[in-house]
């Protein structure tokens, strides 16, 4: 009897149906913007010549034959392990201060968080020029200090690029760690400083482990934003510093070689892809172990 009641109510249950059809316009606005132009960008790839004539993989042997762009490949992804690295070491600082502090302070902090996304990236980059030039603020401060006797080259260097990238993409790597750590059980912490856990012990063993998912989100957007930062690369990095983007720009609107651009450009595409497989890997590691 009991078994034909829980039939009959299952039964009579109302089941829900997804409606594919739903997701037709943003289907179709994938196909349109995002799949055709990279079939597009591969059939490019893979003609021979810049007058797209002759099919061939001469392209292909080349990018991947020239030890330039070998390097050019490495230090794109090098540049992007370096922003994640140094949003990380200032992010969880940050991110702690926040949980710390008062409502009006976080609004405070949380206003000076969001700045750099406020502000048109053209502006940000071109106020680093500023700051990072030899007669700019940071040589004249050091030199005012008498900690320098000559302006140091910051400009058209990586390490001038990685501190502007820092702050550029700061807000994609605090924002999902502050989210993150706001959710703590501030009784785990306690816990561990009740059990003689010191602050870097109960760092590294709880905080950590536990605000490691807005890490990952957070190293994947600034990864993928500072790898594909055209403009910062190319004005503050200058022309000593090639990485895809700019490489991609000047085969294409200088030399107007498009199937080599093509080339570039597939390859930025899974560079930047095996960045975030990687953190999602790492990820999906940590939840296991």
């Amino acid at each position: 009897m009991a078994a034909a009641v829980i039939g009959a109510g299952s039964a009579g249950a109302p089941r829900d149906k997804v409606d594919w059809r739903l997701a037709a316009p943003l289907g179709l606005t994938y196909l349109a913007f995002f799949a055709a132009p990279l079939i597009l960008l591969l059939g490019i790839s893979l003609f021979a010549d810049s007058e797209l004539t002759r099919l061939g993989f001469d392209s292909w042997i080349k990018f991947y034959g020239d030890a330039f762009y070998l390097k050019v490949i490495v230090d794109t992804l090098k540049l992007g392990i370096m922003a994640v690295a140094a949003t990380t070491v200032l992010a969880y600082p940050l991110a702690l201060v926040f949980r710390a502090s008062g409502p009006r302070v976080q609004r405070l902090l949380i206003f000076v968080i969001l700045m750099p996304l406020l502000t048109s990236v053209v502006i940000r980059t071109f106020a680093w020029i500023v700051i990072l030039a030899r007669e700019g603020v940071v040589n004249q401060t050091l030199a005012g200090l008498g900690l320098t006797a000559a302006p140091l080259n910051l400009l058209q260097t990586e390490l001038g690029l990685v501190i502007a990238l820092t702050q550029i993409e700061m807000p994609l790597m605090l924002l999902p760690v502050i989210t993150i750590m706001r959710q703590m059980d501030q009784n785990l912490i306690d816990a561990s400083r009740a059990l003689g856990g010191s602050r870097w012990r109960t760092f590294f063993r709880v905080v950590l482990p536990l605000t490691l998912p807005g890490w990952i989100a957070g190293a994947t957007l600034v990864f993928a934003s500072a790898t594909t930062a055209f403009i910062s690369q190319s004005v503050i990095g200058g022309a000593r510093l090639v990485y895809l983007p700019s490489l991609i720009w000047q085969q294409a609107m200088v030399v107007y070689n498009w199937p080599f651009a093509a080339v570039a450009s597939v390859t930025l595409l899974f560079t930047v892809l095996s960045g975030i497989m990687a953190l999602g890997w790492l990820g999906r590691f940590a939840r296991t172990s």
